[in-house]
């Protein structure tokens, strides 16, 4: 029995604008994909997400890869990413979320994944590391990889180093295949569930956003002119902080059948959108609640007050994040208001 509950929340990051220096760091590259804690208990294997949802169904391949290891039982945490040309796809990972078991099959067989390990939380032991700092579980983790792990192409350990200025080095040459960097606390122990002790530096500015609500575009109900995006606070209301409007004609079209089907008041438990910008007259007053299971990642250049400066751009749909992630310590700045 493994020494770790399979609900275990994996550890999170600050978001960041510049890599912190000095003695007492790992620096590890920050791979675009899913996030993935993986529990092998003999012949039980389970992927779980950022959110807690199971994986295993959408990537057979890796559940298969883990089963064939030598070690039998161990928890890990990783980034399910797939390759494509010099980097990785995340469309091809939007395209895993699936109903269907046989398409789920084909596209594991066309383009399979791959598992990038960077922390080991149980050893094949047993015992459990998560209180140990990461000093010692960057050698176990480095010792799994050398008896399991060699030769094996679907799963891999993430390098790291305690040079920061190899990060430099990682962007350049692997610049397509990266969001970022991370940077971990060496003395610290596995923070499950908050962001203490580990950074990240995103190559853009970024949120994940829980989309509340829509408006309507000109052409009325015929396309979606913007959506509207909402931040949890302290209490756990959804707090509308801003809009997103970057889409195509075409794309607009095609969020209609995406969104009504999920309109559901209130859309916005706590503060709701107001009237139109007042620097512009085209947009209607009036919006669409939607029901709270849609999480967008946007890019934005600042945020002030509570709400993003200026239009944020839709960047992907995030269905491995759990809606109730989407708070206001994922941008880089705020600070939490005084109780």
């Amino acid at each position: 029995m493994l020494p770790i509950a399979k609900d275990y929340e994996p550890m999170e990051a600050t978001l960041t604008n510049d890599i912190p220096r000095g003695e007492g760091w790992q620096y590890e590259p920050k791979w675009d994909g899913f996030r993935c804690l993986a529990f092998k208990d003999s012949e039980d294997i389970q992927l779980q997400s950022k959110s807690g949802r199971g994986l295993g169904r959408y990537f057979p391949e890796i559940l298969q890869a883990l089963s064939i290891l030598k070690a039998d039982h161990f928890v890990i945490d990783s980034e399910i990413v797939i390759p494509a040309g010099d980097g990785f796809s995340f469309d091809d990972l939007l395209q895993r979320i699936h109903p269907a078991a046989s398409r789920i099959k084909k596209l594991a067989h066309e383009t399979p994944a791959v598992m990038i390990v960077f922390d080991i939380l149980a050893d094949t032991s047993g015992e459990s590391l998560v209180l140990k700092p990461l000093r010692h579980r960057r050698e176990a983790l480095e010792e799994f990889g050398r008896k399991y792990l060699k030769g094996n192409s679907q799963i891999i350990i993430s390098p790291a180093t305690t040079d920061a200025n190899v990060t430099d080095d990682w962007l350049k040459k692997m610049g397509n295949r990266l969001d970022g960097i991370v940077a971990k606390r060496l003395d610290m122990a596995y923070q499950s569930g908050n962001r203490k002790g580990m950074n990240k530096i995103k190559k853009l500015r970024s949120v994940d956003c829980v989309v509340g609500g829509f408006r309507y575009g000109s052409a009325g109900k015929k396309s979606i002119g913007s959506l509207l995006l909402g931040l949890h606070d302290e209490k756990g209301l959804l707090n509308h902080v801003g809009f997103s409007s970057s889409f195509t004609a075409k794309e607009r079209v095609e969020l209609v059948e995406k969104l009504e089907p999920l309109i559901e008041k209130p859309g916005f438990t706590g503060d709701a959108p107001g009237g139109p910008s007042r620097w512009s007259t085209e947009r209607s007053t009036e919006w669409e609640p939607l029901s709270n299971v849609l999480v967008a990642e946007v890019t934005y250049d600042h945020f002030t007050n509570g709400r993003f400066r200026h239009g944020t751009r839709f960047v992907r749909w995030r269905p491995d994040k759990d809606p109730r992630q989407c708070t206001y310590d994922q941008v880089h700045g705020y600070v939490t208001p005084a109780v």
